[in-house]
């Protein structure tokens, strides 16, 4: 069989031979699919599997080889595409759209894939760009739009672009949004505001937990209870928040908590209540430096006739220099910031004396336990100062306190 025998059978089955043209136009399709596939794909995938960086995994799985392959019949069709001469413009706009927008898919994929890289790199800060690439991935899909138009219309982008100025106030409406999120996207960024990671309280979303995601549009909290909340990233800026970073980078968690002294079991201190309190070797030398300064008649006021100051020692000053004492002991305690005991206005719930200090560790978990510990030292310790902790008197409650206490509470009520 030649070229002319093959000729004059066409002319003589014009229908067969034009079906069996579209039947193999129809297989190379196919075939040029399966074999980009095979070659492009795979090979993508295979490479990328026998390195040992992960980033070229991270653009393969974003990229998706199957939608890169789709390129292959695209082009076939597009090619054969004069054997339809009645469809053959609309076959080739249909491709080129087509392609257009698989390109512009292709390209916001491999922003994608840049914005996973950039956040699993070990020196990464925190500091998003997400709200950055969404932008490019809006402007990307704008130039879609305006490419799409200009490819059916058969007018020049160029000119499309300058009959949209016109309707930019609709433009700004629909996309208001967007652009506030924007605004707050580069002040956010700009200012190193938030990052991912940091711990952020917004109180009028009922948000309290660790930054999981930024993006243009929204930051994504999760709480602590592992529910997310999602808080839009212009809202934000209109939001008063509090964010714990400083907290976390300082190395150190403040503690802030008072314990309440009942009123009625403060007073000086007699000779024994001194030699009791001089056992502790953590104010032996306190009591003694005020005892000294007794002596020398610097604590000693008159009042009419009588003279009060005999022993200007009280068992709750005692107590909050036996409490500075420790906490300037105590291993979890940051002494490089600031430690204070400090006496609080009395209050109907009694004599607040606050300690404030810092742990040596932000993490939740070990904070809570230093801070546990420490009070439960303090409030133990409290009876051995003739004094008790204030609390609301129940049935029964009486039987139980120590002696000294219980009768410091009974002469007071007399």
């Amino acid at each position: 069989m030649n070229i002319t025998s093959v000729q004059q059978w066409i002319e003589q089955n014009p229908i067969l031979a034009q079906a069996l043209t579209y039947i193999g136009v129809l297989l190379l399709i196919v075939l040029s699919y399966l074999i980009a596939y095979r070659l492009v794909g795979r090979a993508l995938i295979y490479f990328a599997g026998r390195t040992e960086s992960k980033y070229d995994d991270i653009v393969i799985r974003h990229l998706k080889p199957g939608r890169i392959s789709l390129y292959a019949p695209l082009f076939v069709i597009y090619y054969f595409a004069y054997l339809i001469p009645s469809a053959q413009e609309s076959i080739n706009q249909g491709v080129l759209f087509v392609v257009l927008w698989l390109t512009v898919i292709t390209f916001n994929a491999l922003l994608g894939a840049l914005n996973e890289i950039y956040e699993s790199r070990k020196s990464f800060s925190g500091v998003a760009i997400a709200g950055y690439l969404d932008l490019i991935k809006i402007v990307a899909y704008l130039v879609g739009i305006i490419l799409s138009v200009s490819l059916f219309t058969g007018q020049s982008p160029l000119g499309l672009l300058a009959g949209l100025t016109a309707l930019m106030a609709v433009l700004l409406l629909v996309f208001r949004d967007t652009i506030l999120a924007l605004v707050a996207s580069v002040q956010i960024s700009t200012n190193d505001l938030v990052r991912e990671g940091d711990w952020l309280e917004v109180p009028s979303y009922n948000a309290d937990g660790d930054v999981i995601e930024i993006n243009l549009h929204q930051i994504k909290i999760q709480n602590w209870d592992k529910t997310i909340s999602v808080v839009p990233t212009y809202k934000l800026m209109d939001s008063s928040y509090r964010n714990w970073r400083g907290m976390s980078e300082s190395g150190g968690r403040r503690i802030k908590r008072a314990i309440h002294i009942d009123l009625h079991t403060v007073s000086f201190c007699d000779d024994e209540m001194i030699e009791k309190l001089k056992r502790f070797d953590l104010i032996r030398e306190a009591v003694t430096a005020k005892l000294e300064e007794i002596e020398k008649g610097d604590s000693i006021f008159q009042v009419g006739s009588e003279t009060i100051g005999t022993h200007q020692v009280t068992n709750i000053g005692v107590y909050r220099a036996y409490i500075e004492a420790y906490l300037n002991n105590h291993p979890a305690i940051r002494k490089d910031m600031t430690l204070l005991v400090r006496q609080l206005a009395p209050i109907p719930h009694g004599l607040p004396i606050e300690i404030y200090a810092f742990t040596i560790t932000t993490d939740w978990i070990e904070y809570e336990a230093i801070q546990a510990e420490i009070f439960d030292h303090l409030l133990a310790v409290v009876p051995e100062f003739n004094m008790r902790v204030f609390q609301n008197r129940v049935g029964g409650e009486f039987k139980v306190l120590p002696e000294s206490v219980r009768s410091l509470s009974d002469t007071s009520n007399q």
